[in-house]
């Protein structure tokens, strides 16, 4: 025990050291440099300390991390997290429980079931719902997806269901419905659930690119007039991309209508259930018979922690095994609540304490309020680049993503595929200068910029800041470009450049300095 405080308190020390002094979200270090730096360990001879091992990590981790917690980190879902979860995060690490069975957890397992309810209720699945803590959303809705397919199978004559028997032959007709840009673990889990990737079915999206009913319905009519088998309808409570929410009410009338299993995707809006001002958004998901839901994103825990609900529980029957040397169906029958029974996993960390924890010292409400607030920074951030002449913008925001790209509108000199390239690298050149990250997609072909904004702590200004780098990086390819189209011309060579040129890319780190100073 004296090992383990010693150690907790230096790796505190550590910790804090290294927080305080972060200066910029990302080093700016490239692969090619720091993997030599591990290509030398001999990790059969270990160091000789604690000691040693952290100055280490220093310097093949913490020196060249990613700090999420940085306000200029606007790329990708991750968020800053709440002290209440790091907190159960050492807590849970000692102690080490297993929520696979109840002689493994005890307490942990009635922590867990809580808030399971507790989720299920703030959803308005109603009383027969349950549901299974997950390690994340991609498998939340390999589980959701598991369910239908199986609930599908066993309803089709002459089948005495998938789990003893295996897919009948009707499994290749089987088809999931989703919009054109759902997540692609839809088709990671139809691949794994032996049905392939062609079995995802896109449906059209509108203007503000939701999944458009009146398509969906075209979409099943068509399916069964083709003798398809539609397995489920999966609407997305914020699009990676764009946070669109597609309309739930809608997909949800038209699933009941037809005896369609309906999943929400709410991996990225799921946090909805903790605002005050804007959980109205979710509007429908009380139709849902399966909900992914992320506490890793918008309920601003550390990672992993999410879960897959079901409004009907004896659906979770579909990944119950009983094993004599773990939860023998005997201890079901009594009663003994063995979390086994509807995961698709055996051991699994407790890592529902951190929502737990969160919850109980900080309440719900101051959850929403962050969520709130990082939906009001992106409309400010939306009205900062909807001014800018030389910024694109796709559509306003639905949640917390920008998507845009540079592009001068005076500038016509420069092909679609060179402006794709320009913003290419000038992300590459934000990420290797460290100042600011933020990430990329493709938009109609074209290649755009993203902001992902969920950190409370990030403001206009900051957002501005890294709109300023953005134009720095982009107005200075473009004098490259025609630098290097001037010089071609003057060697007699009059066809302008195919792609940004490479004489113009320098030293990432060293050209952001020079802008600074400039």
């Amino acid at each position: 025990m004296d090992a383990w405080q010693a150690g907790m308190q230096r790796i505190s020390s550590l910790v804090a050291e290294q927080l305080e002094n972060v200066q910029q979200p990302f080093s700016g270090i490239t692969p090619e440099a720091l993997r030599p730096a591990f290509a030398e360990l001999d990790l059969e001879t270990p160091l000789e300390n604690l000691e040693a091992g952290l100055e280490e990590l220093q310097s093949l981790y913490l020196k060249d991390a990613v700090y999420f917690h940085h306000p200029r980190y606007i790329a990708h879902l991750n968020c800053p997290v709440v002290l209440p979860g790091v907190w159960a995060e050492s807590l849970l690490g000692a102690i080490n429980s297993s929520l696979d069975t109840w002689d493994q957890s005890a307490g942990g397992t009635l922590i867990e079931q809580r808030l399971i309810d507790w989720t299920t209720e703030r959803l308005g699945l109603g009383p027969t719902a349950d549901g299974i803590f997950t390690s994340g959303g991609t498998q939340s809705n390999l589980m959701a997806l598991l369910l239908a397919r199986d609930a599908v199978c066993e309803k089709l004559p002459n089948h005495p269901g998938n789990q003893t028997h295996g897919l009948p032959p009707e499994a290749g007709r089987l088809r999931v419905f989703a919009s054109g840009i759902s997540h692609f673990s839809l088709q990671k889990a139809c691949a794994l659930l032996g049905l392939g990737h062609n079995a995802v079915v896109p449906v059209a999206v509108d203007e503000r690119r939701r999944m458009d009913p009146i398509a969906l319905r075209e979409a099943l009519d068509k399916a069964r007039a083709e003798g398809l088998i539609p397995m489920a309808v999966v609407g997305t409570a914020g699009t990676t991309d764009f946070g669109s929410i597609d309309p739930l009410q809608a997909i949800g009338r038209e699933c009941h209508a037809r005896g369609i299993w309906f999943h929400v995707d709410g991996a990225y809006g799921g946090g909805l259930i903790t605002s005050r001002r804007h959980g109205h958004w979710l509007k429908g998901v009380e139709m849902a018979d399966s909900v992914t839901i992320d506490y890793h994103k918008t309920f601003f825990q550390p990672v992993s922690c999410s879960a897959c609900v079901v409004r009907d529980r004896t659906q979770l029957r579909h990944v119950t095994y009983h094993a004599d040397y773990l939860n023998p169906e005997l201890q079901a029958r009594e009663g003994t609540p063995d979390q086994v029974n509807k995961s698709l996993q055996t051991t699994r960390r407790f890592d529902a304490l951190k929502l737990w924890l969160t919850l109980r010292l900080m309440g719900a409400d101051a959850l929403g309020d962050m969520l709130d607030c990082v939906i009001d920074l992106t409309r400010e951030g939306h009205q900062l680049l909807a001014a800018a002449p030389d910024i694109d913008v796709v559509q306003a925001p639905e949640l917390s993503t920008l998507v845009f790209r540079f592009h001068d509108a005076n500038e016509d000199t420069l092909s679609d595929a060179q402006w794709d390239a320009l913003n290419r690298e000038i992300r590459k050149r934000l990420s290797r200068s460290g100042e600011a990250i933020v990430a990329a997609t493709k938009v109609s072909g074209r290649q755009y910029l993203k902001f992902t904004l969920l950190n409370p702590d990030t403001t206009r200004d900051d957002i501005a800041a890294v709109v300023d780098l953005i134009r720095q990086h982009g107005q200075a390819l473009v004098k490259a470009h025609h630098l290097a189209v001037s010089t071609t011309a003057q060697a007699g060579h009059g066809a302008p450049l195919a792609d940004i040129p490479a004489a113009s890319r320098r030293s990432h780190t060293t050209e952001a300095k020079e802008s600074r100073h400039a």
